[in-house]
């Protein structure tokens, strides 16, 4: 049975179980309706995911796959900030009349830097340092500018990867300091697992541990019913993820080089509710 899922279950128990309510504060994110949306919490949720073991697919509901990837690849490889270059419209209640979403997430990665070795922008660097010197324990990238934090749409969420080569097998962790569980958590899993796998083809690395770190994870007050039927659910067998061998630059990929096979999961026709 899926790990995935297993980790997913015991993480709702967790903080429907043990969590910390925000019903006393005045919070910021509201429900379409006005109502302030609440949360309960667990501070500093760390999951693990050996990625050589399992693709980590949630069967308890459909991965929408190809528009993680899209928003993977809008953000990592085009380094882009304009939400009409997306194919879904997840980013559109935060876009400026432009169309854009600031200095958040792309477009912090695209700023070039003065390196000794030269100059470079996040993910070029981290590629640079697989190849050519893959000890190295400095291959971390960040969105958390402070100095343009007023200039983004929204502060980054999933803000920092760290990447590191153990023998053979390339690792990362990603940090993240916050998170709608139900709604976000396989989502940016299955995508930061699939920049693992895309740095590791390219570099020349089989893939190993990828790490999860949330500070503020949470279940929003509407998503309550959604997550206790989502934990009487029975995991099914882990997919396995297919990736077009023949790329070998980073920026060759294209949504159409990832499939899912024999991908089986339980149906989820629940709209789930956006707080914002």
């Amino acid at each position: 049975m899926a790990r995935v899922d297993k980790i997913f279950i015991e993480n709702i128990r967790n903080i429907l179980e043990t969590g910390t309510w925000d019903k006393e504060q005045n919070v910021r994110p509201r429900w379409q309706d006005g109502s302030p949306a609440h949360t309960i919490k667990k501070f500093c949720v760390v999951n693990r995911y050996d990625l050589s073991k399992e693709f980590p697919a949630l069967t308890l509901r459909r991965l929408p796959l190809k528009s993680c990837i899209d928003e993977l690849l809008w953000i990592w490889q085009k380094k882009d900030n304009d939400t009409k270059n997306l194919n879904s419209r997840i980013w559109d209640a935060w876009a400026d009349e432009e169309g854009t979403i600031g200095k958040a997430y792309g477009y912090q990665l695209g700023v070039r830097h003065q390196y000794k070795e030269g100059m470079f922008d996040q993910v070029d660097r981290v590629l640079w340092t697989l190849k050519n010197n893959p000890s190295c324990r400095r291959m971390v990238t960040s969105l958390f500018n402070h100095t343009d934090l007023n200039e983004m749409a929204l502060a980054p969420c999933a803000y920092s990867m760290t990447f590191n080569v153990a023998g053979k097998k390339l690792n990362a962790i990603l940090n993240q300091r916050s998170q709608d569980f139900i709604v976000a958590n396989n989502w940016n899993v299955a995508q930061y697992a699939i920049l693992l796998h895309m740095f590791a083809q390219v570099s020349g690395f089989e893939v190993g541990e990828f790490v999860h770190v949330i500070a503020d994870c949470h279940i929003y007050d509407r998503h309550i019913d959604i997550a206790k039927e989502l934990m009487t659910r029975e995991p099914l067998p882990a997919p396995e993820l297919i990736i077009n061998p023949d790329v070998k630059d980073f920026y060759d990929f294209t949504v159409n080089d990832f499939k899912l096979e024999d991908y089986n999961y339980h149906d989820f026709d629940t709209k789930l509710p956006i707080a914002e």
